[in-house]
């Protein structure tokens, strides 16, 4: 029985991450291979594998989510909060459930098919929509937001995990896998310019400027580091000008070019200031209102804040969350769960910086939990799971044939 749950363990996670994308159009999927997981994991796991979690990163992470459910539970609001902290310990657990596994190259291998596999769905969606409509349009028309298998975010999310598992596959000599590594990089990258997701174009370009740092260092590399950094330094300045320009408007005005062609923009402009009114209002929290009550005060702000009375519905309605998972953390579980969040990616930094992959995969963690709740969404804990993998089999010397010091 244990020889054969080994060989169908490797397997069921793999094929767990190949069909995260497809999570919204059949959940029920996931789950049953989460379920067989957890049922396998105390036939398989043996003593030695428990030494991947031994750092105090992992500590740490496992603090956070000991204190989350404490502190919901003497607050008096697990029921409503649980939702969300179970998400946090999806993430956490995928990292115990994975420690069994000892090759992250088939892991990576899912990623990279996940990834070709959304992308080819939502090319034919949105063929299929641009033949029904008649008319053609890129970037963040309502055309290709139909036509993607997921939400825009996570979708560059995971091509840019993609991107960045395919760059390192590739071996410096001649090696007839490059070549598909290499088509790879350019499918998604292409595809990432086409649905115009803004953060997965921000995070590659900080990739790069990051990977500038190891290897030999030469000329050329740091002269590309500058331009791509002038680069990146001259779009948070068009956005910065922009949001002046949006907090600027009067009713009826129209929305400056970047924000008008950018709704998602417009939504963490104005959610951040609700936020931000929230903090100063109520000043400091250690322990925070909660996941749910912190919803609601973010609506109450909405109700009193935003002038225009279609949007201010559609706030209210969909009830926006804070889109930065720090500010998340802060407002529903107090400083003490900010300050173990923080923590965690510091001590994290200190064990892998010399590490190209899992300090660019922290780096990933970092930029997205600052623009999105990725707790917040399954697909979110799934691949935050994935980030909190690579770190955790990265801090163990030997544990991740992948990571090697360039």
């Amino acid at each position: 029985m244990r020889i054969l749950l080994a060989a169908i363990y490797p397997y069921a996670f793999l094929l767990l991450y190949f069909i995260i994308p497809f999570d919204d159009h059949g959940r029920i999927f996931p789950n049953i291979l989460l379920a067989l997981l957890v049922v396998a994991f105390p036939f398989i796991v043996k003593k030695n594998d428990f030494k991947k979690l031994k750092s105090w990163s992992v500590a740490i992470l496992f603090l956070l989510c000991a204190y989350l459910l404490i502190n919901s539970t003497l607050a008096g609001r697990i029921d409503s909060d649980f939702k969300i902290i179970s998400k946090v310990l999806l993430s956490f657990g995928l990292v115990i459930l994975y420690i069994p596994i000892a090759d992250v190259r088939k892991l990576n291998s899912a990623i990279i098919f996940s990834s070709l596999v959304a992308i080819i769905y939502s090319v034919y969606n949105f063929v299929l929509i641009t033949h029904e409509t008649g008319s053609f349009a890129l970037g963040e028309s309502p055309q290709v937001v139909e036509s993607l298998l997921v939400d825009r975010l996570y979708l560059g999310l995971l091509s840019t995990f993609s991107i960045l598992i395919s760059f390192l596959a590739i071996k410096k000599k001649f090696h007839p896998n490059n070549n598909y590594y290499l088509a790879n990089i350019i499918i998604n990258l292409v595809f990432i310019i086409l649905i115009a997701s803004k953060i997965s174009i921000i995070v590659l370009t900080v990739l790069f400027l990051i990977r500038q740092f190891y290897g030999k260092k030469k000329v050329w590399k740091m002269v590309a580091a500058s331009l791509a950094l002038a680069a990146l330094v001259g779009f948070f300045g068009v956005m910065k000008y922009e949001k002046q320009a949006f907090n600027k408007l009067k009713p009826g005005e129209g929305a400056p070019n970047f924000i008008e062609n950018s709704i998602t923009w417009e939504i963490r402009t104005v959610v951040w200031q609700c936020a931000e009114e929230i903090i100063r209002n109520e000043g400091f929290t250690l322990t925070g209102a909660g996941f749910y009550e912190t919803k609601d005060k973010l609506v109450s702000c909405y109700d009193t804040q935003i002038i225009d009375k279609a949007t201010e519905q559609k706030f209210i309605s969909q009830r926006y969350n804070t889109h930065s998972q720090f500010i998340d953390f802060y407002l529903s579980a107090g400083f003490i769960a900010f300050f173990l969040f923080v923590l965690f990616i510091i001590l994290n930094f200190i064990q892998v910086h010399n590490y190209f992959l899992p300090t660019a995969m922290l780096a990933i963690l970092v930029m997205y939990c600052s623009v999105e709740n990725v707790f917040q969404r399954q697909i979110g804990a799934y691949y935050m799971g994935f980030i909190l993998i690579v770190l955790a089999t990265s801090i163990t010397a030997g544990t991740n044939n992948e990571i090697k010091k360039s």
